[in-house]
């Protein structure tokens, strides 16, 4: 009798890893660093992101949708980290009037 095969884990809680991870640095940032320097580090940030997001995806030691897995992450991460960013510069337009 041949061993059953075990069931691969889901890779796409690595997806959802690295969005919550950049919700969480970029509001971190925003709320640390003063409005001139948000830009340059959430830029810094982001190539961090991406990066952390290739180690995620290889440590689930899958070839299959590696590419799809590494681009929802980037591209989430991205569009997560914009809209955290227009929340901040919008709030910053609102106290500044």
């Amino acid at each position: 009798m041949s061993e059953p095969a075990l069931a691969p884990r889901n890779a796409f809680h690595g997806v959802i890893a690295v969005w919550v991870a950049s919700v969480v640095v970029a509001i971190t940032l925003g709320i640390l660093l003063p409005e001139a320097d948000r830009v340059i580090w959430l830029l810094i940030a982001f190539g961090a992101i991406v990066l952390l997001s290739f180690a995620v995806q290889l440590a689930y030691g899958r070839a299959q949708g590696f590419t799809v897995r590494v681009a929802s992450s980037v591209v989430g991460s991205l569009v997560v980290m914009g809209v955290v960013s227009a929340v901040f510069g919008l709030a910053a337009l609102v106290t500044a009037v």
